[in-house]
């Protein structure tokens, strides 16, 4: 029954994977002005990357994952803040590489992936109920 059932695995998978974006978007977002983090520095944009989950003779099924979670070698921001305690001597803070319009536009874009998988999940259950009846 692999056959039947791979269609739910697919979008289940693939939403799981959208939350974890729209945690790591989340993150960025609440982040986007820490200017010292764990590691001394300003927080480092972080990005999520997706691979398929190649299963074998699942008629062609392929449920995604998160290969990782990276950070984004994109530069810092830097503003002259002289009084911040965070400015170096020539008075230069170094800020997140966050573009809060570009978490924006992503969040918009992992939500409506998201639903779009949460669609074809109730799609699924409906067509399987529907040949359930046809069997009675």
């Amino acid at each position: 029954m692999p056959g039947i059932l791979s269609g739910f695995d697919v979008s289940a998978s693939a939403m799981e994977a959208q939350r974890i974006r729209l945690n790591t978007i989340s993150s960025n977002l609440a982040n986007a002005n820490t200017t010292r983090g764990l590691q001394g520095g300003p927080y480092r944009r972080r990005d999520v990357v997706f691979e398929s989950a190649l299963a074998v003779g699942d008629g062609g099924l392929v449920p995604v994952r998160v290969a990782g979670v990276i950070e984004d070698p994109r530069p810092f921001k830097t503003v002259y803040e002289p009084g911040h305690p965070d400015a170096d001597p020539n008075g230069y803070v170094e800020l997140p590489n966050v573009n809060a319009v570009e978490e924006m536009v992503n969040m918009l874009s992992a939500i409506r992936a998201y639903e779009a998988n949460a669609t074809a999940f109730n799609s699924s259950k409906e067509m399987m109920m529907k040949a359930l009846e046809i069997g009675r």
